[in-house]
């Protein structure tokens, strides 16, 4: 045991955040802490740090236990570089090769009334222990560190306070991960990362041998590398074993269990009220009404709560107004700072529909690329044209000075949304973190988060056939980030999106534009097809093997090429014919699973609908008054509350290696 916080209760004012809260943190285990916005996440974080007290409970430790915590906010002065700025963090390592330096000398003057084998097991341990957090190692580990979250090397002797404040973020967790904690609390780790650096440190965090709990609105990161989830769930804490995939289907399993047992409560209850109303005033059966009396008032005791269900928050943007099918036209682009070449020859173009992902290392250009397709740059050499009636919005989280300091929240949304009820902007502020009174709340005084969620709704209200979106999940919670998602899946316009989250990321592209060694390459496709194409282009054949079709033929790979840099793929004879033998030995391949497929569908829609039936059976007051008829009902219900989701997890995965070999 690292750490443990034993029934923590909090509140502020008069809101109960949760009571007998309960987390037990080991060594080699990685926990995600998730919960609705103000649940109390970052303030639990602080509770086991010590910077907040808890109402009730105890928070404990294991004896010498290191805690590093990454909050989601710093700021770094002085003149130190950021090198310098990571390796000096590690001071107990230091203190470490000091008390080392010092236990050799002991046992070097050990005379005979010392206890040499105690000096030398103390020596021993520390000497594991400096080994153990890289001591031997430490500048040549904080360089990989800070290499994999994005630092370029000529950047590793710039002075700290230069950088922005993504930038000083990154250098904050690297201090923390050269640190190497016996207890990791990390709150937004992956907020200024982009995907690859995401990438880089799903790997680190996979393998440390401490106890990790982060706090993080990224699914695909939480899947990647947590090994538990601690929900906060209506007041209370539950944990769960597994990632957040698997978290969300035990939390669906416990409930169906959940409403089976209440159902079953209900239906005792209805019986003997039934009974007591019958026969309350008959003398004779005076002891069997008090023994159900008794019997009644147990099971109300014993009753199952359900927990509120998180209100899902459905809202369709509006329609943008139809462009021209070319949107944006970039020919033979050069974009430099000074003597900075970022690149050149640049020539793509983007079509109405195209959802676009820029991916890429930071630094590379991705958010320039993006300037420059909206306006805000100007290119060295080239053009850059607009389709017919094409007008664009642009949401990155400096650039806010649409909002008026004047205005209250619930006034910039009028302002944005003529027409729309009070009752429908309030619900779309919802989805953006905005509830009750938060409305109300001058832009003023709002923070940089609020003014950033606040402008991401106003630009949604209307939204131009245009938009570019520079991370535009920052600050928001799970469920708000599925509101969004949504909403730009189901848009009908042009996106260009730059973001660290690869669930959004997926879902959302079907092109993917990568940027990186002043190149800018086009792949038509979605982020899986291009994540194969890199590990193709890398020479990763394994890797490349897996994301393929199974049967993919040996002419098909030789004849597939890298995309090229520039332009639209004009394929040759050779391809095409490649390519249709690929689709071939795929559909031959595939011929067992497009049968099962078959057969699951066809089991599927009877299943759904006596499901539908019986939960409308289970709803009507006469079923509860046979109980013959009820408890044979129930135990078709649950056989097919098992049955329905085995077959559709079977369907989704058939479909998915289908539409993968396809």
């Amino acid at each position: 045991m690292i750490a443990l916080a034993d029934k923590i209760e909090k509140s502020f004012g008069g809101r109960v955040l949760y009571t007998a809260a309960t987390l037990q943190l080991n060594a080699g285990e990685r926990w995600g802490l998730v919960g609705p916005n103000g649940a109390g996440k970052t303030t639990l974080l602080k509770i086991l740090m010590g910077q907040e007290s808890a109402d009730a409970g105890t928070v404990s430790f294991a004896r010498d236990t290191s805690i590093g915590y990454l909050e989601q906010e710093t700021k770094l002065a002085g003149e130190k570089s950021a090198l310098a700025e990571v390796v000096d963090s590690a001071t107990e390592i230091r203190k470490l090769e000091k008390r080392i330096a010092q236990m050799e000398h002991e046992i070097a003057d050990a005379g005979d009334d010392v206890d040499l084998d105690r000096l030398l097991e103390r020596y021993g341990a520390a000497q594991d222990r400096f080994e153990r957090l890289g001591g031997y190692e430490l500048e040549a580990r904080a360089r990989q560190i800070l290499g994999g979250l994005g630092f370029p090397v000529e950047d590793f002797d710039k002075p700290a306070k230069e950088f922005s404040g993504g930038w000083q973020m990154r250098i904050a967790l690297s201090k923390l991960l050269l640190r190497h904690p016996d207890l990791l609390l990390l709150d937004e780790p992956t907020n200024h990362l982009d995907l690859e650096s995401v990438k880089w440190l799903e790997t680190f965090l996979s393998s440390y041998d401490g106890a990790v709990l982060l706090v993080s609105h990224d699914r695909a990161f939480m899947d990647a590398c947590v090994s538990h989830i601690a929900a906060l769930e209506n007041k209370r804490l539950v944990t769960y074993t597994g990632n957040y995939s698997g978290y969300l289907k035990q939390r669906e399993d416990n409930l169906e269990q959940l409403r089976a047992k209440r159902a079953a409560q209900e239906r005792d209850i209805a019986h003997i009220e039934t009974f007591i109303e019958r026969f309350r005033y008959k003398p004779t059966k005076a002891r069997q009404v008090q023994e159900r009396v008794k019997k009644l008032e147990k099971i109300k005791e014993e009753l199952v709560v359900l927990p509120e269900s998180s209100k899902k928050v459905h809202f369709r943007f509006p329609e943008p107004p139809r462009t021209g099918d070319m949107v944006v036209q970039i020919d033979n682009v050069a974009k430099a700072y000074g003597d900075n070449l970022v690149y050149e020859g640049v020539s793509l173009s983007l079509y109405r529909g195209d959802h676009v992902a820029l991916v890429g290392p930071n630094g590379a250009g991705k958010s320039t690329l993006m300037k420059l397709i909206n306006g805000h740059e100007m290119p060295t050499a080239g053009r850059i044209e607009l389709g017919q009636n094409v007008t664009q919005a642009y949401y990155a989280q400096h650039q806010l000075e649409t909002l008026n300091e004047a205005n209250t929240v619930l006034g910039e949304m009028d302002e944005a949304a003529p027409g729309w009820t009070s009752s429908e902007e309030r619900r779309l502020l919802g989805a953006f973190l905005f509830h009750g009174d938060d409305v109300d709340k001058r832009v003023s005084v709002l923070s940089g988060g609020e003014r950033a969620r606040l402008a991401l709704a106003k630009m949604l209200v209307a939204p131009d056939p245009l938009l570019c979106l520079d991370e535009p999940t920052n600050h928001l919670d799970i469920d708000s980030v599925d509101v969004l998602e949504q909403a730009l899946v189901d848009f009908a316009g042009t996106i260009v999106l730059i973001s660290h989250d690869e669930h959004l990321v997926r879902a959302l592209a079907n092109k993917v534009i990568d940027v990186r060694d002043h190149t800018v390459t086009v792949y038509d496709g979605d982020y899986d097809y291009y994540l194969y194409k890199r590990a193709e282009l890398e020479g990763r054949a394994e890797e490349a093997a897996a994301a393929a079709a199974p049967s993919l033929s040996a002419a098909a790979q030789k004849a597939e090429e890298a995309p090229k840099p520039q332009g639209r793929n004009v394929k040759t004879r050779e391809q095409r014919r490649a390519e249709a033998e690929a689709r071939n030995a795929a559909n031959k391949a595939l011929r067992h699973e497009r049968k099962r497929l078959k057969e699951v569908e066809a089991a599927l829609e009877p299943m759904r609908a006596r499901y539908d039936e019986l939960m409308t059976l289970m709803a009507s007051e006469e079923l509860y008054a046979d109980s013959n008829r009820f408890d044979a009902c129930m135990r078709e219900y649950n056989a097919l509350s098992k049955k329905i989701p085995a077959l559709e997890e079977e369907w989704l995965e058939l479909t998915e290696k289908i539409e993968e070999g396809s």
